[in-house]
């Protein structure tokens, strides 16, 4: 991600829009960010169901049909569009279509839209712009890595970053699929025995309708949260890690639990500390870049990022509440307005996500936040993204899904205790984005709007007498910490000078 090097600092792109929620971190806003010469970053989550709710809505601006032209397997892409798009879109109380839930060894026509979705969404965001544009999975969401990477790899993706789990085997990914090779990927399953089949294989040859050239091989970021977590990334990964991005508990969507047994303060969050601290100068001996995340969305602490050694700093909840995201323009300035009038909040949920990860959610009326909106839904599991893998007494693979039916978590071998306080987080992203599904004709599924904890600090970037702000605002403030105060100074009146663009490369 070099750029020009300024003031003689890191050659790397200082700023990182985070890869945030599903369709949050969109084609539109990663295009925007990247055309202004930072690293902007798609989600890489649940892109399949995106792309296919898209294109039932009717896709009015064409923007995915287009790109499903320029995919370089025209009969693939034509099939994804015959399975899923309603011209004029589907009616508002009709449900979208199911789609198979991902398993370990996924169906061919999962798998082909898995790669079809990834490579659209990368595609729109590289377009008009030479700048590289990045992409971010989770590593908990193993079953659609395989074959939603290779799609993004076709689409010329600069960079892939990954977090919420260890990835050490992704750049050995990365390796094979720039040469159009066969890869495989360790699936994590519960009570597994050794001996057991849990590798996940994906061949490109076996989805390809000619030959392609090669392809350039992504760089590969790793999302941590530990000093033990970046030695791990740095030295036992299966290929080239070729840099780090650091995110604290106050970053949003999953956070990592504190270290040692969970306690929870007087609000009902987690308690972080010192163990939970991340020694900097210790990063700086790993001889890789780095990027701080969590609370680094200002001009100021993208100046203390940068002084202590990082080549800058990732911002997600910035972003997320730009004009530019895919978050429900309702939601944006609901909150927003909560935020000028010192009334927003986000609380870190220990139990929501049935990752087990600790999860940030935005406090919103009408939305899943509130536990009465959300014990009015029916607990169903029909998207899956986040389910558990587990050995079935007959030595099958099952999934299951905290968030479930309890009865139905019961006979696979769950524990009530277990579900107590766990949220559907999967249909609440989608629902952020106005792509919620519809049951029985009349129920919607309620938003689950997740925020790191400077949501409250978003009012530095709205104008006097504005109620949003586009992604430009947030990079023209940022950049202001790309050189030393004294520099921005004129006359002693704080007016800033005109700031020369950082070109990602």
């Amino acid at each position: 991600m070099g750029g020009e090097r300024i003031g003689g600092m890191s050659e790397y792109c200082a700023i990182i829009q985070g890869g945030m929620g599903v369709g949050v971190s969109d084609w539109r806003l990663a295009r925007t960010v990247s055309a202004a010469g930072h690293l902007g970053v798609v989600s890489g989550t649940a892109l399949d169901q995106v792309l296919a709710r898209r294109l039932q809505q009717g896709d009015p601006d064409g923007h995915m049909r287009r790109a499903l032209e320029a995919f370089p397997f025209p009969a693939m892409a034509g099939r994804i569009r015959e399975a899923y798009f309603i011209e004029g879109g589907k009616a508002d109380r009709t449900p979208y279509r199911s789609i198979p839930l991902l398993v370990k060894d996924n169906p061919r026509e999962l798998a082909e839209l898995c790669i079809v979705a990834n490579f659209v969404e990368v595609f729109l965001a590289r377009e008009g712009h030479g700048n590289p544009v990045g992409i971010n999975y989770l590593e908990k969401i193993q079953t659609a890595i395989l074959p939603s990477m290779y799609g993004a790899m076709l689409a010329g993706v600069g960079y892939v970053i990954m977090g919420a789990g260890i990835p050490l085997k992704i750049p050995g990914v990365l390796d094979a699929y720039a040469q159009h090779r066969a890869a495989e990927y360790p699936l994590h399953v519960a009570g597994a025995l050794e001996g057991d089949d849990t590798m996940m294989r994906f061949n490109p040859a076996e989805y390809a309708e000619f030959e392609l050239p090669a392809l350039e091989r992504p760089r590969f970021l790793a999302i941590v949260s530990s000093n033990t977590l970046a030695i791990t990334m740095t030295k036992k990964a299966n290929g080239r890690v070729d840099g780090l991005v650091i995110e604290t508990q106050i970053a949003g969507g999953h956070n990592a639990p504190p270290r040692g047994k969970m306690q929870l303060n007087a609000l009902g969050e987690p308690i972080y500390g010192e163990r939970d601290a991340v020694d900097i100068e210790k990063l700086c001996d790993l001889g890789v870049p780095f990027w701080l995340a969590g609370g680094y969305g200002s001009a100021e602490k993208l100046r203390e990022a940068r002084a202590l050694g990082a080549a800058g700093v990732q911002v997600g909840t910035a972003f997320a509440f730009s004009d530019e995201s895919g978050l429900k323009k309702e939601y944006k300035r609901e909150l927003l307005e909560m935020v000028v009038a010192g009334r927003a909040s986000v609380f870190t949920d220990p139990l929501a996500s049935p990752t087990g990860f600790p999860f940030k959610v935005a406090r919103l009326e009408g939305t899943a936040s509130e536990e009465d909106v959300y014990e009015s839904r029916p607990r169903i599991c029909n998207l899956g993204y986040l389910r558990q893998a587990y050995r079935t007494p007959e030595g099958g693979i099952g999934y299951r899904c905290a968030s479930e039916p309890l009865s139905i978590y019961l006979s696979k071998g769950g524990h009530a205790e277990e579900t107590a306080g766990r949220k559907c987080v999967c249909n609440g992203l989608f629902a952020n984005l106005g792509l919620g599904q519809v049951l029985n004709g009349d129920r919607a599924e309620p938003g689950l709007v997740t925020a790191g904890d400077d949501l409250t600090t978003l009012g530095q970037f709205l104008r006097p007498g504005a109620t949003g702000y586009s992604a430009l605002d947030v990079i023209a403030e940022l950049e202001r910490g790309l050189f030393p105060q004294e520099v921005l100074l004129v006359n002693g009146e704080g007016a800033a000078q005109e700031l020369p663009q950082t070109v990602g490369a």
